[in-house]
């Protein structure tokens, strides 16, 4: 009987930390039932001041959860940390939201919200405000003690990238698969990207040559301190708009980056492309199931890690 006892105490202590780890939309609804119109306030008030900052807020969630799991790692202000590496330095943008937020959210219920929450919700709540769909979002993650500098340099895809390189990259993750990556690509329907991520690709072959010229002007061939850090619409259509209207650029040759055009240049991503760019739905639809399945990649729960109580500092 002992070891009958002792077994189920083993199945019950499996089952209580598979539950754990399992992250819930009802997360808060007990313990900070205003979390989510906190956030989503305070998202609505940032987009309507800078439309750009809800661009801002969805890069974070994407470099937060690229890099070790989404832990909110991204947010630790450490000179030797994710914020100061290639990827993210200049680039990056948002921390001072996330930080108003955090407190906001302190002050109605003390270290019981996570930092990496909080940027999950202000992502799809910045998707909303600029016109895009809404999803769900699993909640449960819980903050790193660590940031991973040498990760964010290996692990986010640059804009450089093959598309062969994107698809692995996101293979990597969670197994995003080919349509998760181009649908989560098109979060560069909105968004501004700076002169040094697209001055090569204006001299390539893919790119329709009236939309490389008209940005000549903001970004010359030539490398330069006052031009590097120059700003262009990643979506020169609707740029302060989450639409589709980013795959229809690529079908003409108008993507900013090298590593947009490789969407859509005769590979194997093509056909998605042309879905994307004629059905507005089921771009919709696909960018919702991607978001969640990013938001799961590698989360902290239970009792790993911490809940941070300034979002840029361990406690």
């Amino acid at each position: 009987m002992a070891s009958a006892s002792f077994l189920g105490l083993l199945v019950l202590v499996a089952l209580v930390s598979a539950a754990s780890a399992q992250l819930s939309p009802t997360f808060y609804d007990t313990s900070c039932p205003n979390a989510m119109s906190t956030i989503k306030s305070a998202v609505n008030a940032a987009v309507a001041q800078e439309a750009r900052m809800g661009a801002s807020l969805l890069r974070l969630h994407f470099h937060d959860c690229f890099v070790h799991g989404c832990d909110a790692s991204v947010l630790l202000n450490d000179m030797n940390g994710e914020q100061f590496t290639a990827p993210n330095m200049k680039s990056l943008r948002g921390f001072g939201v996330i930080d108003n937020i955090k407190a906001q959210i302190e002050a109605l219920c003390p270290q019981t919200v996570s930092c990496a929450d909080i940027l999950a919700v202000a992502a799809r709540d910045s998707v909303v405000a600029l016109g895009g769909p809404t999803w769900t979002v699993p909640l449960g993650r819980r903050d790193s003690t660590m940031s991973f500098p040498a990760e964010a340099l290996t692990d986010l895809p640059a804009p450089t990238s093959s598309l062969q390189e994107l698809i692995a990259a996101f293979k990597n993750k969670n197994n995003l698969d080919p349509t998760d990556m181009v649908a989560l690509s098109g979060a560069h329907t909105i968004g501004q990207a700076r002169c040094t991520t697209f001055r090569d690709h204006l001299g390539e072959s893919n790119i329709n040559s009236t939309f490389a010229a008209s940005l000549r002007g903001i970004c010359p061939a030539a490398q330069s301190a006052s031009t590097d850090d120059n700003l262009a619409p990643l979506d020169v259509t609707t740029p302060n708009t989450f639409d589709n209207a980013y795959y229809s650029n690529l079908l003409s040759q108008r993507g900013l980056l090298h590593s947009d055009q490789e969407l859509f240049n005769n590979g194997s991503t093509d056909n998605v492309v042309r879905n994307f760019a004629s059905n507005p739905a089921a771009f919709s639809s696909a960018f919702a199931t991607a978001m969640v399945k990013m938001g799961n990649i590698s989360p902290l729960t239970g009792t790993q890690g911490q809940i941070r109580l300034s979002c840029s500092k361990v406690n």
